[in-house]
């Protein structure tokens, strides 16, 4: 019994300084829980403009079939480089070569008939009036296949500078509306970020080959009109109301 009781209380001091050292340790890691700081408002601005397009490509073509491959490409090559001659003229139109491709046509058989080609040149401007006037005028020599518009890098960048000061004022407004509403008298800003959203276009109608096709000695311009692209700004962050 007594042998019992003298492991006991052996026992019972071994395990006392463990106990004193778990303590201070679990009043530390509560002391480091996170501070939740009253008062953050989150927002989140955005400013969008439409931007009318100022640029425009349009995609000439050439198609033919030939049974010799190195004549047919001889060809095509000759069509795509008399187009980029004339096109070295013009003032603010450049000109560049596009897609070029050469497949064979089989028969019922499988065997090979014929073989299809197509060359493309690109011409490109802001200056729809000559790109359209040049693009008539080659109308002997290639087809008008695409008209595509877009947004030049420096045309979008004026929009989003202007933007950017429209998503700002716009957040800064929203944060001492906010304040006021919630009781506050004002409010300090503690992160911000504003990001861009790139230009997105609207569609618009595209000169079909089969339309520009039905008279190839035309030489009048042909008729492209721009659209607008979507320009968007945003501005997200929280405040501190005080």
């Amino acid at each position: 019994m007594k042998n019992t009781a003298r492991a006991l209380a052996f026992a019972l001091v071994c395990a006392a300084p463990a106990a004193l050292v778990l303590t201070p340790a679990m009043a530390r890691a509560q002391s480091v829980a996170p501070y939740q700081p009253a008062g953050v408002l989150s927002l989140n601005a955005q400013a969008s403009a439409e931007v009318p397009q100022d640029v425009v490509e349009i995609t000439l073509f050439y198609e033919q079939e030939a049974s010799d491959p190195s004549a047919l490409t001889s060809t095509l090559n000759q069509r795509a480089d008399s187009a980029l001659q004339k096109a070295k003229g013009v003032s603010g139109v450049t000109a560049r070569t596009g897609s070029f491709s050469i497949y064979p046509s089989t028969d019922r058989d499988g065997r090979i008939s014929a073989w299809r080609g197509r060359t493309e040149v690109v011409l490109e401007s802001h200056d729809f009036a000559a790109a359209s006037k040049l693009a008539g005028q080659m109308a002997p020599i290639m087809q008008v296949g695409n008209v595509q518009f877009s947004l030049s890098p420096a045309a979008q960048r004026a929009a989003e500078q202007k933007l950017t000061g429209d998503a700002i004022k716009s957040f800064r407004e929203q944060a001492a509306s906010s304040a006021q509403a919630f009781g506050y008298s004002g409010y300090s800003i503690r992160e911000v970020n504003v990001g861009h959203n790139g230009a997105m276009p609207r569609p618009v109608m595209m000169m079909s080959a089969r339309a520009m096709g039905a008279d190839a000695k035309m030489s009048a311009p042909v008729p492209i009109e721009g659209g607008t692209s979507t320009v968007t700004v945003n501005v997200s962050g929280s405040v501190q109301m005080k």
